[in-house]
């Protein structure tokens, strides 16, 4: 099935004939550049008709996308029900200035490729993930942080990316760089908004590492499930973790106020979305970014391949109580090391449990013991 000539997308963007496929859609502008096959998949057609219209780009094939200006470039290719991305992570819109106080890092060209399958299956129980999937333009959706505070009564706080107490650099565009270099985005993006947005509400914003799509409502009708718990913090002995601090953080008697992931819980409704921000569309699944907590989904409801971006101890989902994941205080016990000690090495989830071991200067078969990997 042909879609017609597609046109100009925000006002920086084109598309030109792709000498690989037919059929194609084009337009364009003076820095962007646009290669889309709309031969869109049998199994995806019915996901388009809500979110197209005659005139816009659906994405669901294989395109290319490159910027002259930012030097982005991203190559889409769907085969036999795998969608392969290839992208150098160098995003198509303006960003904030880095390194800065609060992410030291410069943002660097990247070689990255996802495979994610085009045919999404359901699953029983959803997966905490690390990365949530990827941007149209090839850009990363990475919500949760690496920062932390730990408490040597035990309890555990992962630091949320998008708060007012801790600088972790975040740019306007709700995002910041790691230190390989790579941008990606904990948050919506306006700017990566305005750049796919059509005249219909729901905007496509990327692929879930799952196969399903990852969209954005400029209404704002589909509400996340989350609010912030109304019970005190506890924890004494409480230190700030990693890049964001080393410092002495007061804890017990706090009121949650979003500053860390576990302040929020999910309330089961039908008029909101999921624990995973998502929801049924015209009889297919979805995920949605929204402007309040989660932002982006921090799990993922579909069968996720294990060679796909998955993470065994998350910082994705919320947490009961702020429990750490797992019991690190008996694990510090058990190997007879400080807790900030054993947190500081085995740093962000999924853990290096071989580094981790050679920093503590311990048997990694006595970590390993300890702390199983990923099942």
């Amino acid at each position: 099935e042909c879609v017609a000539e597609a046109k100009k997308i925000a006002n920086t963007q084109k598309i030109e004939n792709d000498t690989k496929s037919d059929p194609i859609a084009t337009s364009s502008t003076s820095s962007s550049v646009i290669t889309e096959n709309n031969e869109i998949p049998d199994q995806e057609k019915e996901t388009t008709s809500s979110t197209k219209t005659e005139d816009t780009p659906t994405f669901l094939g294989s395109y290319t996308f490159s910027d002259s200006q930012f030097g982005t470039q991203v190559t889409v290719s769907v085969s036999e029900s795998v969608r392969s991305i290839k992208s150098n992570a160098l995003p198509n819109h303006e960003t904030g200035n880095f390194p800065n106080p609060g992410n030291p890092n410069s943002i660097s060209e990247q070689d990255t490729t996802y495979e994610f399958t085009t045919e999404p299956v359901y699953a029983d129980s959803p997966t905490e993930v690390l990365t949530t999937g990827v941007a149209i333009n090839g850009i990363k959706f990475e919500p949760g942080t690496a920062e932390s505070v730990s408490c040597t009564s035990g309890e555990f706080y992962r630091i949320e990316a998008l708060q007012g107490t801790y600088n972790l650099g975040l740019d306007l565009n709700n995002a910041h760089v790691q230190p390989t270099g790579e941008y990606h985005y904990h948050g919506v993006s306006r700017l990566l908004v305005d750049a796919f947005s059509s005249d219909m509400d729901l905007i496509h914003m990327g692929f879930a590492a799952d196969g399903f799509l990852i969209h954005y409502s400029k209404s704002g009708v589909y509400e996340s499930g989350y609010v912030l718990k109304n019970t005190p913090r506890t924890g004494t002995g409480c230190v700030a973790t990693g890049p964001a601090g080393g410092t002495t953080v007061s804890i017990d008697g706090t009121v949650p106020d979003g500053t860390y992931t576990s302040d929020w819980i999910h309330v089961n409704s039908d008029t909101k979305l999921d624990t995973c921000n998502g929801t049924i569309i015209n009889e297919e699944y979805t995920y949605l970014m929204t402007d309040t907590f989660p932002y982006i989904p921090r799990c993922l409801n579909g069968q996720v391949s294990a060679s796909r971006p998955t993470g065994g101890s998350s910082p994705g989902l919320p947490r009961p109580g702020g429990a750490m994941p797992p019991d690190l205080t008996s694990v510090a016990e058990a190997l007879g090391v400080d807790l900030s000690d054993l947190m500081s090495a085995l740093g962000p989830p999924p853990p290096d449990l071989e580094a981790a071991a050679l920093k503590l200067k311990i048997p990694l078969s006595e970590l390993q013991s300890l702390i199983p990997g990923p099942g």
